[in-house]
């Protein structure tokens, strides 16, 4: 039995086999050790793929992570990029606003100074002594008024300028803010996904090695069943031939058994026909007594 399981010396163990009841007990065994291998090769098959599809969930679990840093790193250097073109413009839009903030201040400073100037002319023309002094106070008094309303519309228009570029200066200083309010929060949100990916590589690891035994003890059971299959069909098939040779003989035991009989019928028509002889000699007696 030891050397029929082990595969040593099967062919000549099992041509050698006479004994017909432990040859009908080596077939059962056999045959349940085929169905508790096949069962066992089941079960290792189930386990190997249970490992397969938790190494597909891990793995998947550290792509998306990776994917994800991957792709965080990239919005972050865009928006960076997006956030120094903002804070070029920015600047320049600061710059201007400054620039146009110092003009509306010196325009008021000439305009007040202007506006001084004037009351003086205008006193001068109430003093004028004589008409060249009235003539020319007048003509003063005229371009002082003509510098002073050039300089209240520069003032109006540098204004209207400085609130267009504050407002520019708002909206792009709330995007600069915006960009960097996501770049802050996606990268708060980098330590959680390499921790995910690292947690999730080293059970990646170990899922490897628990598939490679799960592996292994399912080829195991294969060969184990493979090879006491191989058996249990060699073993069949002595039994196959052994029956067969059985059938041979039993026949070969009727045809001379019925060779060596002779019929019911032949004898029963022996036991009633008597032979010729004895019939002329019973004759030849009857005919002695007569005389």
């Amino acid at each position: 039995m030891l050397i029929l399981l082990t595969g040593k010396s099967n062919h000549d163990y099992i041509h050698n086999l006479t004994d017909q009841f432990l040859f009908i007990s080596l077939l059962t065994s056999l045959e349940k050790l085929v169905i508790k291998l096949r069962q066992k090769k089941q079960h290792a098959t189930a386990l190997r793929k249970k490992s397969e599809r938790q190494l597909q969930q891990i793995r998947s679990i550290e792509r998306r992570s990776s994917s994800g840093l991957h792709s965080i790193d990239r919005k972050i250097e865009s928006e960076k990029e997006e956030a120094t073109d903002i804070s070029g413009i920015l600047n320049q839009k600061t710059s201007q606003l400054e620039s146009i903030e110092r003009l509306v201040v010196a325009a008021r400073e000439r305009l007040t100074h202007e506006q001084e100037t004037l009351g003086e002319i205008e006193q001068e023309l109430e003093f004028a002594k004589n008409h060249e002094e009235t003539q020319y106070a007048q003509s003063k008094l005229s371009a002082i008024r003509d510098h002073i309303q050039e300089l209240e519309f520069e003032i109006k228009t540098r204004e209207k300028t400085a609130k267009k570029i504050a407002d520019d200066v708002a909206k792009y200083a709330e995007i600069k803010s915006k960009i960097s309010t996501k770049i802050h929060k996606q990268s708060q949100s980098k330590p959680t996904l390499r921790e995910t990916m690292s947690t999730s590589h080293k059970t990646a690891e170990k899922f490897v090695k628990d598939l490679e035994q799960k592996t292994r003890a399912e080829e195991s059971a294969a060969k184990a069943l493979a090879k006491v299959t191989s058996n249990l069909q060699l073993l069949l098939a002595k039994k196959r031939k052994l029956s067969k040779k059985r059938k041979h003989v039993k026949s070969k035991k009727a045809t001379k058994k019925k060779s060596k009989t002779p019929s019911k019928k032949a004898t029963k028509k022996k036991s009633k026909t008597p032979s010729k002889k004895a019939t002329k000699k019973k004759s030849k007696t009857i005919k002695k007594s007569r005389k």
